[in-house]
């Protein structure tokens, strides 16, 4: 293999969506022994305000890190990363190799910022599958890119 593949999941604020899938998808990569992969998350509009309190809660439920963190913006595009946009219109904004989410789960992944726990537990259920679906992925190709 020549390198790590690299994805970046996107959404708006990064306080809620993408970071709930970065942190979903690391559990999936250490589950299944996958090293060629490095992950991360930004936000297009990112301010670096502190990941949502039901962010945290629902990816513990989820059995993932809940730790909190500070969003973080995407400055510029690698062309070298799989950005991986949680709706179409953050795809549209996206300036180099992107997917979208309903790729991998079948919608696009609507933002639950401001709402309540079970909002927040839905969203990071269906990222969870969206993240299985991308690690099935990985696994079949083995890093080969």
């Amino acid at each position: 293999m020549q390198g790590k593949i690299k994805l970046c999941f996107l959404c708006t604020g990064n306080t809620c969506r993408s970071f709930m899938a970065e942190r979903l998808m690391k559990k999936y990569l250490k589950k299944s022994n996958i090293d060629f992969v490095q992950v991360s998350s930004r936000g297009l509009e990112a301010t670096g305000e502190m990941s949502t309190e039901n962010a945290c809660k629902a990816l513990k439920t989820l059995g993932a890190s809940g730790a909190k963190r500070k969003s973080v913006k995407l400055k510029k595009f690698d062309q070298k990363t799989l950005y991986i946009a949680m709706t179409s219109s953050i795809k549209a904004k996206v300036n180099g190799r992107v997917i979208e989410m309903k790729d991998l789960c079948g919608q696009e992944i609507f933002d639950p910022y401001g709402q309540d726990y079970e909002t927040y537990l839905n969203c990071a259920k269906l990222i969870d599958s969206a993240c299985k679906n991308l690690i099935e992925k990985l696994i079949k190709i083995g890093g080969e890119v």
